[in-house]
């Protein structure tokens, strides 16, 4: 009886994405015996794979909460219970293994992968393989209160940046942490689903730089194809799309001081906006991309409603390590990968399309010989092509210490008092209640900063109002998820678990700071190395002392004021030769909590041939090699004001016309 509770709360849960297999869309890929793919041996990389994983056991007290009811009851002395009720792909009926050869082979089921695959399928004209390294979500990843749980989990690649002198001191071993999505569905699985489409100008000057067809005017039908806005007071607004698949919606908890956020930027001056419209610059609540409180990810969106659909064979836990490219023809036939302990070489008839990530994509195409020369070679790696792969890289960087103490109660989400059965029914009932927040964040805001030399309304800050801090937890979770060293903890924030804090998050949108990657080895399963090179520009660093600056003084205002809020002035240990609130501290600080929003871009940067840094040209195509692409983040050549969920779902949605205007699929 307890099992069958269990599957049919399951069931119930999905009907943010309710099922309804494509059975009329049948594909054209016809069951046969001959065409299956024939797998080989492993080799030496199957026994030395150097892949990293989490060996102890995450929890929380909301699961351990979650886990005592009925819903979700089931043996909680499992050594990984993220792996009871996970989604399962299969391939469609008739079929008992990947073919040899697919019209086109999707390499990356994340947030652009997932709708590309989707849409290169549909109307029975193509046949597609979409390989995922990573495995299906499960019951809990849907629950937006657990979103930092799952950085510690093997639902994330475990990237670590080089490291680098002068930040992330305060992260565990001085490195600073980068875990991606290793899911169906990518990062947007295990994301803070915040949905931001970037200003106008950011697109329009990625378009100016000589990247046709990607304006903000441009671009912005794609957006709104896949979306499905579910928006208060925006029921009528010309800019949000209604039929798509992609649910957009409010965040169903708010707590007071998400109004206190918005009544103090209005005191200072700003506007309550539609941040997702051309008129973004201001303040609002949260955009994020959930259906009744539940996540909706990529995956959920696109690809569960097609499971059936006999033109797209999805399979999970299969790794790709190679490109097969012709070498005389610099043409891309086909890709290598590794499932189930056992090597598959599988072809495409017309195109590769790598939606790996901002981080895998590069790995890939540096591995099969596309990327610098002067690299490769030194790697003993045969040249296909010299590009300027992982040259560029981009990152957003926030400050997640900023602490205030207020002097009520009930007015933020401590672990300890929401970790309620009670809390657990109404979120199963209802979708709302303290379940459904992202983890405590709740409203955003675009502000320009003194240091900005930007003429008119184009911001450098992006701020989050949340209702939680580092210590809302015990430490347990969120810190833990970022890394945060023990001694930084215990020292600063442990005494005031018992006090009501929270936060204001800072991003920098637009740094100067540049950073690179390289490839560790040719063994495909190490990870590469990252090098940030955070805050090695002077702007950059007083660009985010200014947004402290500006977050005190914004929570110095009577909205503020009335719960008592009050900056929390406990010195970092390794800070304390500075005096408190001057320049010199708040760089100290913002040196040793220096934290990635999981946002990098441009590795395989997108431009035109007059480009030497380019990769890609405008339609996506690998410089200088016939049938290869890549759709997905890495592509983006300039830093943009938006959190990179919907940026790649939308160049996902984009690619595919793409491609299909190639191949005349329309």
């Amino acid at each position: 009886m307890k099992l069958f509770l269990i599957v049919l709360f399951f069931m119930l849960s999905q009907h943010s994405a309710v099922v309804v297999y494509d059975d009329n869309d049948e594909g054209i890929v016809d069951v046969d015996d001959n065409e299956y793919a024939v797998p080989m041996s492993c080799d030496q990389y199957c026994s030395n794979r150097r892949e990293k994983r989490f060996e102890e056991p995450v929890r929380s007290r909301i699961v351990e909460t979650m886990l005592r009811t009925p819903m979700y009851a089931m043996n909680d002395s499992a050594p990984d219970i993220f792996s009871i009720l996970k989604d399962q792909y299969t391939l469609p009926k008739g079929f008992t293994g990947p073919l040899k050869e697919y019209d086109f082979i999707v390499v990356g089921a994340g947030s652009a992968g997932s709708v590309l695959a989707s849409r290169l399928s549909k109307g029975k004209m193509a046949s597609v393989l979409l390989l995922e390294a990573g495995q299906g979500e499960n019951v809990f990843t849907e629950v937006p209160i657990l979103a930092p749980l799952f950085q510690r989990t093997d639902y994330v690649w475990p990237y670590e940046m080089e490291y680098q002198p002068g930040v992330c001191m305060g992260m565990e071993g001085g490195r600073c942490f980068w875990p991606r999505g290793r899911a169906v569905g990518g990062s947007s699985v295990i994301n803070y689903m915040i949905y931001t489409r970037g200003m106008p100008a950011d697109w329009d000057r990625i378009a100016a730089d000589g990247n046709y067809g990607w304006s903000y005017r441009d671009v912005l039908p794609y957006y709104m194809k896949s979306e499905r806005a579910k928006l208060r007071g925006l029921a009528e607004s010309p800019w949000h799309g209604r039929d798509g698949e992609l649910n957009v919606e409010d965040i169903p908890f708010r707590s007071k001081l998400s109004k206190s956020f918005l009544d103090a930027a209005k005191m200072l001056g700003h506007r309550r906006v539609d941040y997702n419209s051309p008129d973004a610059f201001g303040f609002s609540f949260i955009q994020a991309t959930m259906s009744n409180g539940r996540r909706v990810s990529s995956a959920k969106a696109f690809l569960h409603n097609i499971k059936k659909r006999k033109s797209i064979h999805i399979l999970p836990n299969s790794r790709v390590t190679k490109i097969l490219i012709e070498p005389s023809t610099k043409t891309a036939r086909g890709v290598e990968f590794y499932r189930n302990g056992r090597k598959y070489q599988i072809l495409a008839n017309k195109e590769v399309i790598l939606s790996a990530g901002p981080i895998e994509s590069p790995h890939l195409l540096m591995l099969s010989g596309i990327g610098p020369r002067e690299h490769l070679t030194s790697l003993g790696i045969p040249v296909i092509h010299d590009l300027k792969v992982g040259e560029t890289l981009y990152d957003h960087i926030s400050f997640s210490a900023l602490t205030f103490t207020i002097n009520k109660t009930r007015l933020t989400l401590v672990e300890r008092k929401i970790s309620t059965v009670e809390n657990v029914v109404q979120y199963t009932q209802f979708g709302d209640g303290p379940m459904s927040s992202i983890a405590g964040v709740e409203t955003i805001g675009y502000i320009k900063t003194n240091v900005s030399d930007e003429i008119g309304d184009y911001p450098d800050i992006e701020l989050l109002g949340t209702c939680a801090s580092l210590a809302s937890d015990d430490g347990k979770v969120v810190a833990r998820g970022s890394r945060i060293a023990d001694w930084l903890y215990n020292d600063v924030f442990r005494p005031i678990e018992n006090i009501e804090s929270f936060t204001v998050l800072l991003m920098l949108l637009h740094p100067e700071s540049k950073g690179y990657m390289r490839l560790r080895s040719t063994n495909p399963f190490e990870q590469p190395m990252l090098y940030g090179n955070y805050l090695t520009h002077p702007k950059d660093v007083a660009t985010v002392i200014a947004a402290i600056r500006y977050i005190i003084k914004m929570v110095d205002t009577p909205p503020f004021r009335q719960h008592g809020a009050r900056v929390y002035e406990k010195k970092f240990p390794n800070c304390k030769k500075f005096e408190f609130g001057s320049d010199s501290y708040w760089e100290c600080a913002i040196r040793t909590v220096t934290a990635t929003l999981h946002h990098q871009i441009a590795t395989c940067k997108m431009g035109p041939a007059s480009d030497p840094t380019a990769v890609v040209d405008p339609e996506l195509r690998v410089h200088g090699v016939n049938n290869l692409r890549v759709v997905d983040s890495s592509v983006i050549p300039r830093t943009i004001a938006a959190h990179t969920n919907a940026p790649a779902i939308m160049i996902g949605e984009k690619g595919a016309d793409m491609i299909k205007r190639t191949w005349g699929l329309n």
